[in-house]
């Protein structure tokens, strides 16, 4: 399937425009100046930036989507620490790729996403097939489209382009309907036609509250699903609710039948997610512990699991819970994702964090 869609990446009280937020004499892109001593939390970005859609398609189970946007500086997350990736002279777009289950569009991280792009036709200093870049690209959030595969990619001009996404399938565990599918590596190549002058045309916007806390809000319509947590099932009972460094954290417990696909009989979940808008934070290492005060009934980590109703979480068995108990929740490692400007100070400290049951 090949589609062009063009879409402006925020809404609100400012008017959008069209054109770059900056440039150089020699033409390449420059962004927007950072936010001078952004606070520690999620900020508004210095600006919002459009979207366009190369395409979506079929792959296997999965459902692929590519999009691209202005080149953008990102921080790479190891550990604790980040570490900023610039824009470039070289740069021309910000291609960003996910894969989703076409049937409950829960979109899936860690999925060990590839991609790579080559001319589609012969020019005058290439062959059709030379390779142009090849990525695994990084798993990242920002604050428009949510969790997604990304990173910025030098194309040597306007022309056609084949993109080539691959996913090496699931590694997570997989429950419910979603249990014996997605394991497997898929992919499929998309047509880009790539113009300077469309991209330069991408809606884009100013945010004059940059710097404050908040968020820009995602897309109103996107052409892919954005990543979000659930809304709360009746199956399930609500523990409580915490913040870790901005993270917001859900805790709940299903029982019954609705642990059956767990294989338990009470299943522990927790669900990460930013503060505004509910985008999904993966990537995490969780561990739990449960007391009644006195003694401890249930230590043990949480599983990175992705499920059709509770989409991307974090999960165990678990025995019978104390009442007016304390559920305490170990952060082992802040997501493990890429951040676009807005989330590069939150979501990194490790300090525990309890709910009362």
């Amino acid at each position: 399937m090949r589609r062009r869609t063009f879409l402006a990446a925020t809404t609100g009280a400012l008017a959008a425009t069209s054109g770059c937020l900056g440039g150089a004499t020699d033409g390449s892109y420059v962004p927007p100046p950072r936010v001078a001593d952004p606070p520690a939390g999620v900020y508004r970005p210095p600006a919002s930036t459009g979207l366009a859609l190369v395409g979506t398609a079929d792959a296997g189970p999965f459902r692929l989507g590519v999009l691209y946007s202005y080149p953008t500086r990102f921080w790479e997350v190891v550990g604790e620490q980040t570490y900023l990736r610039d824009v470039t002279d070289e740069d021309s777009v910000h291609l960003m790729a996910l894969a989703w289950d076409p049937e409950t569009g829960v979109v899936f991280p860690e999925v060990g996403l590839t991609v790579e792009v080559t001319h589609a036709e012969t020019g005058a200093d290439h062959d059709a097939g030379d390779l142009v870049a090849e990525e695994a690209v990084y798993a990242m959030l920002s604050q428009g489209l949510g969790f997604h595969y990304g990173d910025n990619v030098a194309l040597p001009g306007d022309g056609r382009y084949d993109v080539t996404v691959a996913v090496g399938g699931l590694q997570l565990r997989r429950t419910g309907a979603f249990a014996d599918r997605f394991g497997d590596p898929a992919s499929h190549t998309f047509e880009f036609e790539y113009s300077r002058a469309e991209r330069d045309a991408l809606a884009t916007r100013r945010n004059e509250d940059a710097g404050t806390s908040g968020a820009v809000d995602p897309l109103e319509e996107p052409p892919v699903p954005t990543a979000r947590t659930p809304t709360a099932d009746s199956a399930w009972t609500r523990l409580g609710r915490t913040r870790a460094d901005d993270a917001v954290v859900l805790a709940y417990l299903l029982d019954g039948e609705a642990a059956d696909r767990f294989d338990a009989e009470r299943y522990l979940a927790l669900t990460t997610s930013t503060p505004y808008n509910r985008l999904v934070l993966p990537a995490m290492g969780l561990r739990v512990r449960v007391s009644d005060g006195a003694s401890v009934a249930f230590e043990g980590l949480l599983t990175r699991t992705v499920d059709p109703s509770l989409g991307y979480h974090y999960g165990t068995a678990v025995p019978a819970l104390p009442d007016g108990g304390d559920l305490l929740v170990e952060v082992l490692s802040p997501p493990q994702v890429a951040r676009h400007e807005g989330y590069e100070t939150a979501f990194l400290a490790t300090d525990p964090v309890r709910i009362s049951l």
